[in-house]
């Protein structure tokens, strides 16, 4: 039975769409829902152990549900008894994060794939003015990715340069096998703009809500703010 999480965000039939799997959580009815509604609930947002424990399950939530769609093979274990075979994944998993909001995301896939490697990359925007900025990337470590699935994630995908601009970096360490990127909160406009950077045929976005615009200051509307400010305190 195909997983019900699955589905094409845009109505639209268009061969994007038919390449890059896009998952929606907030279109079903799952305990997903509660977390993000209280990350968004400007009365409660700002208790950030909360906040970032919000992340972190949602992260967990995703971790399994990508579980469901990586290659296994057959093992093997000893038992006190006898000996029993389990079905675990087959692939080297490298979980990559863009700091710093990403962080919590990223603990929650940790918490899951405890055997992944994992990989770090610091963007970051630089306002031209009120309205423009440039993305810049200052830091990136990362074990090799040739032939591994790599999984990139950030909690907030506002117009999604950020995420094109890690991933470039990421390759100049090997070309990974396949692509899932995850993120709580993205705005439409980002998913359209992934569609058109990543490979289609070798990835998957999985967010746990879609926005449908960003505000002048390329902030998701609704969205729920600055999500690393909420996670770790506000920057000068």
């Amino acid at each position: 039975m195909a997983n019900p999480f699955l589905f094409c965000f845009f109505a639209r039939t268009s061969l994007l769409d038919l390449l890059m799997k896009i998952v929606n959580f907030s279109q079903y009815d799952s305990l997903l829902n509660q977390f993000l509604a209280e990350m968004r609930d400007v009365s409660i947002q700002h208790d950030s152990l909360r906040f970032r424990r919000n992340i972190e399950r949602i992260g967990e939530i995703m971790a399994y549900e990508i579980s469901r769609d990586l290659p296994y093979h057959s093992l093997a274990v000893k038992t006190p008894l006898s000996v029993a075979t389990e079905r675990v994944p087959d692939k080297n998993l490298v979980i990559a994060t863009i700091l710093r909001a990403g962080l919590p995301l990223h603990q929650g896939f940790l918490n899951y794939f405890d055997k992944a490697e994992n990989a770090f990359v610091s963007a970051y925007r630089k306002y031209v003015d009120e309205a423009h900025f440039d993305i810049h990337i200052e830091y990136i470590a990362t074990p090799r990715l040739d032939g591994k699935i790599l999984i990139l994630t950030d909690t907030m995908l506002a117009t999604g340069t950020s995420m094109e601009y890690a991933y470039e970096a990421l390759l100049t360490r090997g070309e990974p096998e396949w692509i899932h990127i995850a993120s709580v909160i993205a705005s439409r406009q980002a998913i359209e703009h992934l569609q058109n950077v990543f490979p289609q045929e070798k990835t998957t976005v999985w967010c746990a809500a879609i926005d449908p615009e960003l505000n002048i200051h390329s902030y998701i509307v609704p969205g729920l703010g600055d999500a690393g400010d909420l996670c770790f305190g506000e920057k000068e």
